[in-house]
């Protein structure tokens, strides 16, 4: 290890060696220590999904506001989240993103060669960020009921573009569109870990 480094320098009669500015000690210690964030071992993988989640399966939305109803699994999104769409003619589910952990995948299948999903991405679902309102505002606004807003043409005009491919396929299979109309549930002596999806 090298020694400190040193400037010989005179006072009145004699001489003494003084170290450089940069080999003082520091006059200011920070009372806390600074964190230093943790190191992350682990890296980010993209997600992949288990094997019986093909686009066109039938599924079984298992938590939300359409929980027991079956659903078209359209294409993969980025996170680990599916599209899917009722379609919202035969059971009121209409064009919207599911996580892949709250669904239960079906051997049923659905021909979905000729519906175009090409538009719909995050992006395509993002919500419009409201300007930020004051404390006051937004105390007085909290009583004040809220108003629904109404869905854009654009997005009706994409579910029926949607609806009318998907009912195409699933007229051709017989019983399949009562099927999907039909909503999932579990009675007394049930057993779901035997049952065949």
């Amino acid at each position: 290890m090298s020694a400190p480094q040193t400037v010989t320098k005179t006072f009145g009669s004699g001489t003494r060696e003084v170290p450089v500015p940069s080999q003082r000690a520091s006059k200011w210690y920070p009372t806390e220590d600074t964190p230093i964030p943790k190191k992350a071992r682990k890296t980010q993988r993209p997600t992949t999904l288990r094997p019986s989640l093909q686009p066109g399966a039938v599924l079984i939305i298992l938590a939300g506001r359409y929980r027991g109803k079956r659903v078209v699994y359209l294409k993969p999104l980025t996170g680990g989240v599916l599209l899917v769409s009722g379609p919202f003619k035969i059971n009121g589910v209409p064009i919207r993103r599911v996580n892949a952990r709250y669904v239960i995948a079906t051997s049923t299948k659905v021909d979905i060669s000729g519906v175009d999903v090409s538009k719909f991405d995050d992006a395509y679902f993002a919500r419009e960020k409201e300007a930020k309102k004051s404390d006051k505002e937004a105390f007085f606004d909290a009583a004040a009921p809220k108003e629904k807003k109404p869905l854009p043409e654009s997005r009706a005009a994409d579910q029926k573009a949607v609806d009318k491919a998907l009912i195409v396929s699933i007229k051709r299979v017989p019983y399949l569109s009562a099927y999907l109309a039909s909503s999932f549930s579990l009675s007394k002596g049930d057993r779901p870990h035997l049952m065949k999806w």
